[in-house]
């Protein structure tokens, strides 16, 4: 196991109903998701889910409802136990804590922020934040410290002694968000943490994440159904149907290389070029005239392309030159199959 991967998921597959074991085996013999509920009263969640989270990476699972996203999710922390496979944390097997390691693995490891805010509705913005950190044994003066520190953070200050009914939702989010930061566990899983949000502060809210992930590099786990906000925030995004992985790739990747019929649809209607940068389709066999950076969006190039001869040049951060971009290139990436 390289030391980059935070998150290891093994063929993990979950059931519900009151045998779930005897229902895999249907499953594993071909039977799909509405035959099993039909047939057999339980409920398909996951089939056979296997993916790696790189350290330090926001990784994004997407789908529709129904999809497993949510269950996933849950392995994670075991909020849901799977009927087979293994999740790796660390290298460890999260399958094998035994209860206190468990609670240990849950303060101090990993943190969750949820869609409904779930925060304590007597106690006070600051109150809440310092909970997970109270009820860990941390000394008051630290708690203290580190809850202000991370209210500071979400822009919160001036607000620690109000209570969550005086907040606006996505102040209260706000809140929640401070909160799984003050445990500083190197995971932080967010169930669909903005859908509950109106358009605007939710995206506040997106690039506020951005900006902590760039101070931070927690690992993230974040859930959605929008594929905008996976686009956005998602370093790889994984794609669910019916408790199945349809691709696993970068919004590139899954914008330009599908690998389904449904993961095209999915994305049929995206705006590639404000999606796809420069340095995705740099051809290193190719000189350009001019230069562009390579993590500029498409259409922020289109300038560029426009006066050169042919190709445009596409530098990397570092100074590096990637290759040469075309407008045959960015054509083909833009266009719909």
């Amino acid at each position: 196991m390289t030391d980059d991967i935070k998150i290891k998921v093994e063929n993990v597959c979950k059931i519900f109903g009151s045998d779930p074991k005897a229902a895999l085996a249907k499953v594993r013999a071909g039977m799909g998701k509405a035959d099993l509920l039909a047939q057999t009263g339980h409920m398909l969640g996951l089939h056979d889910i296997s993916l790696t989270i790189r350290r330090g990476e926001t990784f994004v699972i997407m789908g529709l409802s129904g999809s497993g996203k949510s269950t996933l999710i849950r392995h994670f922390n075991r909020l849901i136990e799977p009927t087979d496979g293994r999740i790796l944390v660390d290298g460890q097997d999260i399958l094998a804590l035994n209860a206190a390691d468990l609670r240990q693995f849950r303060r101090r490891k990993i943190s969750m922020v949820f869609q409904r805010f779930a925060l304590l509705p007597h106690k006070t913005v600051l109150e809440n934040v310092m909970y997970g950190l109270l009820i860990d044994g941390v000394a008051k003066p630290e708690t203290n410290r580190r809850a202000q520190e991370q209210i500071v953070a979400v822009g919160l200050q001036g607000f620690e002694d109000r209570y969550p009914g005086q907040l606006s939702g996505g102040m209260q989010q706000r809140v929640g968000l401070a909160r799984a930061l003050a445990t500083d566990a190197d995971i932080l899983l967010m169930d669909e943490a903005f859908s509950a949000l109106d358009p605007l502060i939710r995206h506040d809210m997106q690039m506020q994440l951005k900006e902590i992930q760039a101070r931070l590099h927690k690992t993230i786990v974040f859930i959605t159904h929008d594929l905008d906000e996976a686009l956005l925030l998602g370093d790889h995004i994984a794609i669910l149907k019916d408790g199945a992985l349809r691709q696993i790739g970068t919004g590139t990747e899954i914008l330009t290389q599908p690998a389904d019929e449904y993961v095209e649809r999915f994305v049929r209607d995206v705006n590639r070029a404000r999606i796809i940068t420069c340095g995705s389709l740099a051809d290193p066999s190719v000189t350009g005239v001019g230069e562009v950076a390579a993590e500029l969006a498409l259409e922020d190039a289109f300038g560029a392309l426009a006066n050169a001869d042919g190709a445009v040049s596409v530098r990397r951060a570092d100074g590096s030159i990637a290759g040469g971009l075309t407008l045959k290139s960015v054509i083909a990436a833009l266009a719909t199959r």
